[in-house]
């Protein structure tokens, strides 16, 4: 359970001792990742209305009969992907055999038992492939390979590629669910395979703790950094130290801490490790902006936004490799935050104008770049602009559920006091009050 929430056990045990939580956002989450059906919660999700249930109108839940090791094992799967991965006559079949509309769960037959962690980690396996893990999940020592170390894998892939329409609170089930099934069977497994699945499981629990900054949740995002460091450590995976500490100054910027940012990024590009180029003109960009933050001249941030560009043009194309995100647009995006930690506000704005107009930003970043450019516009002394902007944003930040587009719309709010009277700020403001 801890695993799956992002919580400590001491946090837990918090949770199950003492008052219940009630943060809604804290609420939202925990239910989305728990799949508690949304009629059995007092408030509603984003984009979910509750409907009130009426007498066994809900369907049974769908577990494919898989056979392991000449027992039958049920292993739960998800409707919707089984649809998208051309499963759509399987579904039929069991939700006939379920009594689909209508009908109660059928209880499982005797000698019949669930995969134990194979809910989270199956909505996007082929039926092969959940025979596989099943047995990975019942015999870890036996079964869990290098094939099921790649399937991990690939699922973080896929919800990498989805987080940025989605948003965090899609994502982190199965994110999670990955994590847990890695963390719990990782003790079981052969040295050679242990060392690959911490491996995986550190690119897993580093794209956790983004998911959690995305949610505003800085202690969960700490904690998954902090695992991502342990299994990277452990794996012998060098890069992925650096990696994760360029994570980590990252991170620092958004709670502007100037000091953390700069030196988190300089022990991440002078430490014991080989980045690959992209990661390393990252890495400088983010050294880049710990100089402006701690008040260094322009000049000087200048002269390593340049580093950064050269090292970027250095870079190969792999898309699998460490970073392989990083590209021009983003050192655009990121060059702009610069010129505003520097107090060019105007620079910044432009910038972000420049990518914005491409359209070839998620919907999340989007929105978390209207914000930014909300607040540039702010710093300039442009309030209509940075309403009209901040109005856009907010409509995303809610579509994605990404809190740390709210806080960033929350700073320019402030930033917009002075002109609070104005129409489009007044607007703003009223916006995020709702």
């Amino acid at each position: 359970m801890g695993g799956w929430l992002g919580l400590t056990q001491a946090q837990l045990s918090r949770i199950e001792n003492g008052r219940a939580p009630e943060e809604l956002t804290k609420l939202i989450r925990y239910s989305q990742i728990l799949g508690i059906p949304g009629e059995l919660l007092w408030f509603d999700r984003p984009g979910e209305p509750r409907t009130r249930a009426t007498g066994g109108s809900q369907a049974p839940a769908l577990t494919v009969p898989v056979i392991v090791g000449g027992q039958q094992v049920a292993l739960p799967i998800d409707r919707a992907a089984a649809h998208s991965h051309g499963l759509t006559d399987l579904v039929a079949e069991l939700a006939s055999d379920s009594g689909e509309a209508g009908a109660p769960q059928v209880p499982m037959p005797r000698g019949e038992r669930a995969a134990p962690g194979s809910a989270h980690v199956v909505p996007l396996a082929s039926l092969e492939e959940m025979q596989h893990l099943a047995a990975a999940m019942q015999d870890a020592g036996r079964y869990l390979d290098e094939t099921v170390v790649g399937y991990f894998g690939q699922q973080f892939t896929r919800c990498k590629a989805n987080d940025g329409q989605m948003g965090p609170l899609r994502a982190l089930p199965l994110v999670l669910g990955v994590l847990d099934a890695i963390q719990s069977r990782a003790r079981d497994v052969r040295p050679q395979v242990r060392r690959a699945l911490l491996s995986v499981g550190a690119d897993g629990a580093e794209f956790a703790g983004w998911l959690y900054r995305d949610l505003h949740d800085a202690t969960s995002a700490a904690y998954w950094y902090d695992r991502a460091m342990e299994w990277a450590q452990e794996a012998g995976d060098l890069p992925m130290q650096g990696y994760i500490l360029l994570r980590k100054s990252q991170s620092a910027y958004e709670d502007r801490d100037a000091t953390r940012v700069l030196t988190l990024a300089q022990a991440a590009r002078y430490g014991p490790w080989n980045l690959p180029p992209r990661v390393q003109a990252e890495v400088t960009q983010q050294e880049a902006r710990g100089l402006a933050m701690t008040g260094d001249p322009i000049g000087v941030v200048e002269q390593k936004l340049d580093e950064a560009r050269a090292l970027l043009g250095a870079a190969d194309d792999d898309p699998d490799s460490l970073g392989a995100g990083y590209d021009e647009g983003t050192w655009l995006l990121r060059s702009a935050t610069c010129y505003i930690e520097a107090g060019k506000p105007g620079r910044a704005a432009a910038l972000y104008g420049e990518v914005l107009a491409t359209g070839a930003l998620s919907r999340r970043d989007e929105g978390y770049y209207r914000a930014r450019r909300a607040v540039a516009h702010a710093l300039g002394g442009e309030p209509d602009a940075a309403a009209e902007e901040g109005l856009t944003a907010l409509r995303l930040a809610t579509a994605t559920g990404s809190s740390r587009t709210t806080r960033e719309l929350t700073r320019a709010a402030q930033i917009l006091t002075p002109w609070q009277t104005r129409p489009g700020p007044r607007q703003l403001r009223a916006a995020l009050l709702v």
